[in-house]
């Protein structure tokens, strides 16, 4: 039985690895002055760097969460690893042979459970890829050269082949001295009828690896038609694969990520092949899972969110590539890097970019397109008819809440403005205060948001009587009070609002009510050549008691006039139609924002053309009154 290591080994794996050299692995670190380096600290959250490291004294502090030690230490605490473990991993780093005292070195007894499992999966890696160039992969090496990747792209990443038979790797890791114990643990076996079997078996493997290189599981990708499992298995959750905190490619992106303070969030591992391969080597791919918060922790410390960092994401353009998208929205906050979305015109992932249009489309592709925050409401934006209030009314009680979430003042207040844009809501500093109020409600409320609020239940003039009570009208607005008026008028006096009443529509009332029983007018056959039984028509019309007992109060009730005569009748509708004209006018110059410069030329020329008239025929109530409808 293997015993303590010697302690001059213990303190030449000190002296021969470099502390910054293994800090480096995990976060990027930069000049801090005196001959130390500085980076964000990986043990606890933080936007500005309090870590430091002193490469001269071999150490590390933070100052903001006080932890600090020698590169034992340092991997100990960030890979969760024993004493002795930590020792074992940083001597096959440096090439050094550790001595144990009280019985002398044995490699097969004492290892640590990761270190065990680790060697396990490089051994594991090291079967699939020499597997690779067997007859049966055939299948496999024809899969990648379908999407553009020849042998050397294999080896570089690499990829390899799990034979079809039940327990080939099994059997191989036995004889390599691995335990069915550590082979089930390490997800690489699983439990059969008469023993461990191979959880992979038939398919394509690539290695993943934790950001400091070493390979903690497995990405399989179904080959045959006859495999009744998913299209990609991936290493079930052990002691040391979370998927949760993996990223495929980042120990060969890391370092370019570090240096040009980018990173690209790509769905697959064949995408992050062809990003490398096409010069985009800061392409990353999550394993089986949602991008999320642990993920984002990893990016920051390489990217140490200085104020030119990226972050790109350039998810497929299907509707599960946009709810990804959306997703990866919700975690936006957590970056203090600028956050963009770059999805391909005709949809194609980065791997069938590359082989459609070559590597220059794949590089092209990356470059920063759309910001996020912006992709993300504009999924939800469209959804709405912004052509009419109720819908931009809708889509603002969407979206405001999420850019209210934006923490930065300035950066809020900008994608406000933005947002008024997107919308066409031309009072710009309406949109901004409300995003304002969100935001203020959100942090009175510790961070939870607004509280949800009961939707008051709108109009619905099909709706059954006892549920379209319809909302309570401001017989105060002036809006409300001209249209009761001109009702009034068409259902005691239709011959002073005829024929022109009978071209006003429904939407011309502002409120549901309203537009329910002008509905009932026309449904009757109009206010034109009023018959006898004209209001009994007009309250048989109602689709509800609800809708007919305002035609019946409405008829009764009295006109406000002293003289109700066709001046005044024409006033009325002149006042109704004129406020209408004007909403119309505000939606156009709304269209108008949201074409912007850069539209179609030909329906910009015709929104321009429907601004005119409106405007001329606007001037025109205004100037000759009733004679202009």
């Amino acid at each position: 039985m293997a015993g303590r290591i010697n302690d001059d080994d213990v303190k030449a794996v000190r002296d021969a690895v470099p502390i910054d050299a293994v800090v480096s692995e995990y976060l990027q670190l930069r000049n801090a002055g005196g001959g130390n380096l500085k980076g964000l600290c990986p043990f606890h959250d933080e936007k500005s760097p309090s870590f430091q490291v002193s490469p001269s004294k071999g150490l590390f502090h933070c100052f903001g969460c006080q932890e600090g030690g020698d590169t034992i230490a340092f991997v100990m605490k960030i890979d969760h690893l024993t004493f002795s473990e930590t020792v074992e991993r940083l001597a096959a780093k440096a090439g050094i042979t550790l001595r144990y005292e009280e019985g002398g070195y044995n490699p097969g007894h004492q290892r640590g459970e990761r270190i065990r499992l680790v060697e396990a999966h490089q051994a594991a890696a090291q079967f699939y890829t020499d597997q690779l160039d067997s007859p049966e992969a055939e299948i496999g090496r024809t899969f990648l050269a379908e999407r553009g990747f020849d042998q050397a792209a294999a080896a570089h990443f690499g990829v390899g082949y799990s034979p079809a038979g039940w327990d080939h790797l099994t059997r191989y890791l036995r004889g390599k001295g691995f335990s069915d114990k550590e082979l089930i643990l390490s997800g690489l076996s699983q439990d059969g009828r008469r023993g461990p079997i191979d959880r992979f078996r038939g398919r394509l493997m690539w290695p993943i690896r934790d950001v400091g290189g070493e390979i903690v599981g497995f990405g399989a990708r179904k080959l045959r038609d006859d495999d009744n499992g998913p299209k990609y298995l991936n290493t079930p959750e052990t002691p040391i694969y979370k998927k949760s905190q993996v990223l495929y490619g980042i120990d060969l992106a890391k370092k370019d990520i570090a240096k040009v303070s980018r990173a690209v969030v790509v769905e697959g591992y064949t995408d992050v092949m062809a990003c490398h391969l096409a010069g985009v080597t800061t392409a990353i791919a999550t394993c089986g899972t949602a991008f999320g918060g642990d993920h984002i922790k990893i990016l920051r410390r390489l990217l140490m969110d200085n104020g030119s960092a990226r972050v790109i994401f350039t998810f497929d353009g299907d509707a599960a590539g946009q709810k990804a998208a959306l997703r990866a929205f919700e975690d936006d906050q957590k970056f203090a890097a600028e956050t963009y979305i770059a999805i391909a015109p005709d949809g194609m992932d980065p791997c069938e970019l590359r082989l459609a249009k070559g590597d220059e489309a794949v590089a092209d592709l990356v470059k920063p397109r759309t910001p996020l925050f912006e992709f993300a409401l504009r999924q939800i934006v469209k959804r709405y008819d912004l052509e009419t209030p109720a819908g931009r009314a809708a889509a603002l009680d969407e979206a405001a809440p999420i850019v209210a979430r934006i923490k930065n003042i300035g950066a809020q207040h900008e994608v406000a403005v933005q947002l008024a844009g997107m919308l066409g809501i031309l009072d710009t500093q309406f949109v901004v205060k409300r995003v304002a109020q969100l935001a203020r409600w959100a942090r009175d409320r510790g961070g939870k948001g607004p509280a949800q609020q009961t939707p008051q239940r709108g109009y619905d003039i099909h709706a059954p009587a006892q549920a379209a009570a319809g909302p309570a009208l401001n017989l105060r607005s002036p809006a409300h009070r001209t249209e009761r008026e001109l009702l009034k008028l068409a259902l005691q006096r239709p011959e002073l609002v005829s024929p022109a009443f009978d071209a006003y529509g429904a939407d011309e009332f502002t409120a549901p009510p309203y537009a329910a029983v002008r509905q009932c007018v026309q449904d009757a056959g109009g206010a034109t050549g009023a018959p006898p039984d004209y209001l009994a028509a007009v309250r048989e019309a109602a689709p509800n008691d609800t809708v007919r007992a305002l035609v019946t109060e409405l008829a009764v009730e009295t006109i406000f006039a002293k003289t109700v005569d066709e001046a005044y009748a024409g006033d009325q509708l002149v006042t109704v139609r004129l406020r209408a004209v004007d909403r119309r006018i505000r939606d156009v110059q709304g269209t108008l924002a949201r074409l912007g410069a850069n539209g179609d030329p030909e329906q910009l020329a015709a929104v321009q053309n429907e601004l005119w008239i409106l405007t001329q025929y606007g001037q025109s109530l205004r100037n000759n009154g009733a004679a202009a409808l």
